[in-house]
């Protein structure tokens, strides 16, 4: 038993690395750490419903998920093929496009979710 426990504390520790190895090379990753932090600020100043809130929360963790795995897909893509083909480029791009539907959709959301909010303040 305690062998399973301290496999799965450092399975948590693995996925904690990757966790700072997404925030210390991908820049985008910063971004939406920034747009998940002003997007808290505003709910927590809007006092938005609790299934705003759920919502919200998807979206946050979508958009950093689909970050952290474009990332993956990209250092799995480079150590396979470090010189350029074009089914890399394909693979790289498609997984960005992923994170951009992603963000979209969130942004979408948002404005959803905030505009009512941001009405009544005029």
């Amino acid at each position: 038993m305690r062998s399973f426990l301290q496999q799965r504390w450092r399975s948590f520790g693995y996925a904690f690395k990757g966790i700072a190895t997404l925030f210390r090379t991908q820049p985008h990753a910063w971004i939406h750490l920034v747009s998940a932090l002003i997007v808290v600020a505003l709910a927590y100043f809007f006092d938005v419903k609790p299934w705003e809130w759920v919502v919200l929360v998807l979206c946050i963790t979508l958009v950093l998920a689909a970050e952290a795995l474009n990332t993956a897909i990209e250092f799995l893509t480079d150590l396979a093929s470090p010189d350029f083909h074009p089914l890399a480029g394909k693979a790289k791009d498609t997984a960005a496009a992923a994170v951009l539907i992603c963000a979209m959709g969130a942004a979408v959301v948002g404005f959803l979710i905030f505009a009512p909010y941001l009405l009544s303040l005029f």
